[in-house]
């Protein structure tokens, strides 16, 4: 694989003063600057439009908790192959749930994935609007009721999972590889 970087980092001190503030937050949050910051913020405009969509979907209160959500970003990145949203999300799916086996599984095969059945139902949406959205019809609705989701779920499930779909693809185009740091991020003990 070629990793020529076609599309090259901003430097923070270039970025609008928003742009700025929002990646020191995040930098001082975690300790480091998640790169897909950096490779969106060369065009300011984008890179507002994309977070603001991220943040819509993924920190706002619903149905699903943070950890579901993020096992429908890592599944579907797996199937889209990734690299860069299944580690980084992959990492944050292990913090939340305290689970250092899940990302794995659900990047690999979901399927055999540890899940309860309702996890599952939320998965197998996800996935066909991933892969197969042309396909959805009334019974995969019937199929999210059956495990206690409402229709207003399946629009927050498929739109994770179609913003990611998106991502999916812009890392990809980019050639945008995870930080180091996310590796380790829920697999070992803090202190270890």
């Amino acid at each position: 694989m070629n990793n020529t970087d076609r599309f090259p980092l901003a430097t923070l001190e270039d970025l609008p003063d928003d742009i700025r503030q929002r990646i020191v937050a995040v930098q001082e949050k975690s300790g480091f600057v998640p790169d897909v910051f950096l490779k969106l913020a060369r065009r300011p405009d984008e890179f507002r439009a994309f977070f603001a969509y991220h943040d819509a979907l993924m920190l706002r209160d619903n149905a699903l908790t943070k950890g579901e959500k993020e096992m429908i970003v890592v599944a579907t990145s797996g199937a889209n192959q990734c690299l860069y949203c299944v580690v980084a999300h992959g990492a944050l799916l292990r913090i939340y749930e305290k689970n250092p086996l899940i990302a794995d599984q659900l990047a690999t095969n979901w399927r055999k994935a540890d899940l309860s059945p309702r996890q599952r139902a939320m998965l197998e949406f996800a996935m066909k609007v991933a892969l197969r959205s042309h396909e959805i019809g009334d019974a995969d609705f019937a199929a999210l009721r059956e495990h206690g989701f409402s229709d207003e779920d399946a629009w927050d499930i498929g739109a994770i999972a179609a913003f990611f779909a998106l991502s999916n693809r812009m890392a990809n185009l980019s050639t945008m590889m995870p930080n180091a740091e996310f590796y380790l991020l829920g697999r070992v003990p803090k202190g270890k």
